[in-house]
């Protein structure tokens, strides 16, 4: 995992314009510029936000002009058989080429959430032993895969014991992508996590969350970030740390949610500041 410090550990991830995705899918070009004018070196997009017919050269083209650095690329899926079907590995296999072109970046899994916790034991056996195939496909092109659990009611990786089942059976070559803001929604403590998985952390997501469950922007919340960040460099991480704000602010003006994020980031680590200055 390639080491980033300073200025260059910070990513957007695209899910503040995805809550509005009916305006901005296929707006990659768009969704990179304004992460680069708020002072994020790196960029994470989800495949869905890039729109039909993605195509790797197009997302290298946009980064380019924006300027960013891939930092990971987020694939959602339901993987929910014992194996993956012939369009998922092809989504995958589609996505390992993409990212394989940017040493550094890391492929982000997602499971689907579903309409409830219905078979949650096979699911999560399921689950696990697709991402461990293209793990182990990404490990043979040079890119690290990674497992990014969610909270919403029907996911199946959401709850204290959940998470202590996946870090018991989290398949090499797969890594382990917390994320904050879904940990503390799902009743536990985000740096005593962090702490309990570190050797398996390869990718991080930050986002914030009101005392009562629901999302609030960037710096707003109950979340300490700053204790967070510092959690993250204590235990040895220097991966790419990805922001993304999922509040009502984010859903009705995304760009501002971003541009926010970053004026966070800036005021709280003041060395970034100086170096984007």
């Amino acid at each position: 995992m390639a080491e980033v410090n300073g200025v260059d550990r910070f990513a957007c991830q695209t899910y503040s314009w995805q809550m509005s995705a009916d305006r901005f899918r296929g707006e990659t070009r768009h969704m990179a510029e304004t992460a680069s004018r708020a002072g994020f070196a790196g960029f994470e997009p989800e495949i869905f936000m890039l729109g039909p017919g993605w195509t790797a050269r197009r997302l290298d083209e946009d980064l380019a002009s924006a300027p960013l650095r891939l930092a990971a690329l987020c694939l959602v899926r339901d993987w929910r058989g014992e194996r993956e079907t012939d369009n998922e590995r092809q989504e995958a296999d589609a996505a390992i080429d993409a990212v394989a072109g940017h040493p550094g970046a890391v492929l982000n899994l997602v499971v689907m959430p579903g309409a409830d916790r219905t078979n949650r034991r096979e699911r999560q056996v399921n689950a696990l032993a697709c991402m461990r195939e293209v793990a182990k496909r990404a490990a043979d092109r040079g890119v690290i895969a990674t497992f990014h659990p969610n909270s919403p009611a029907g996911s199946v990786f959401r709850t204290p014991d959940d998470y202590t089942l996946l870090l018991n059976e989290l398949p090499a070559p797969l890594g382990f992508t917390p994320d904050v803001g879904h940990i503390a929604k799902g009743g536990m403590d985000p740096i005593a996590l962090i702490r309990q998985a570190s050797d398996v952390i390869r990718h991080v997501h930050i986002k914030d969350i009101d005392a009562d469950g629901t999302w609030a922007p960037t710096g707003e919340g109950v979340l300490d970030i700053p204790a967070i960040v510092s959690t993250l460099d204590d235990v040895g991480y220097r991966g790419w740390i990805a922001f993304e704000d999922e509040s009502l602010l984010a859903e009705r003006d995304p760009d501002e949610a971003v541009r926010r994020t970053g004026a966070y980031i800036h005021r709280t680590w003041s060395t970034v500041t100086e170096e984007i200055r």
